[in-house]
């Protein structure tokens, strides 16, 4: 028999995610670009994707609300490459993560959830959830590692009967 464990969602803090990546925020100031029309929030993410022989690819995931109550059924990483997911509404959306190494246990994992604003990027090798957009559908605009080789590993959890908290 499963036991049920609740895994509870955080609000998205950049000093609470920096061991999975980056948070991507237009937070502060910026930098007064085109004559002073714009402001630049420069380099919010190192993306990676050269590890043998990959390419950046920019894409487009509209992703559709998982049914409640949402059970985290796999996690995956990509060791080639890191991922970036910005939102291109203000919609939130939960992000459950695990650092990098051997396949993570129940007591391993994180859940944050975004303001609808912040986007993440995911270092290579770090696990996570696929995307969980929560309450309508929404457009996310993801930029990751396309190219040869193996970039994706899995490990189911269903064994392990752990649903958010929202």
């Amino acid at each position: 028999m499963t036991v049920r464990h609740e895994l509870a969602l955080a609000a998205l803090a950049p000093a609470d995610f920096v061991p999975f990546g980056d948070v991507i925020e237009a937070a502060g100031e910026g930098i007064p670009i085109n004559e002073g029309m714009a402001h630049r929030f420069h380099d919010l993410a190192a993306i990676d994707a050269g590890t043998g022989g990959g390419r950046l690819a920019v894409s487009v995931f509209r992703a559709r609300p998982w049914p409640r109550p949402i059970q985290v059924r796999v996690m995956e990483r990509h060791p080639l490459g890191s991922q970036a997911f910005v939102p291109m509404s203000e919609r939130p959306f939960a992000v459950v993560v695990a650092p990098p190494g051997p396949a993570p246990k129940p007591e391993d994992l994180r859940a944050f959830v975004t303001n609808g604003r912040q986007g993440v990027h995911y270092r290579p090798g770090v696990w996570h959830h696929p995307l969980l957009v929560l309450d309508q559908p929404a457009d996310v605009l993801v930029i990751d590692r396309v190219g040869p080789g193996v970039d994706r590993d899995v490990v189911s959890f269903l064994a392990h009967g752990i649903f958010l908290t929202l």
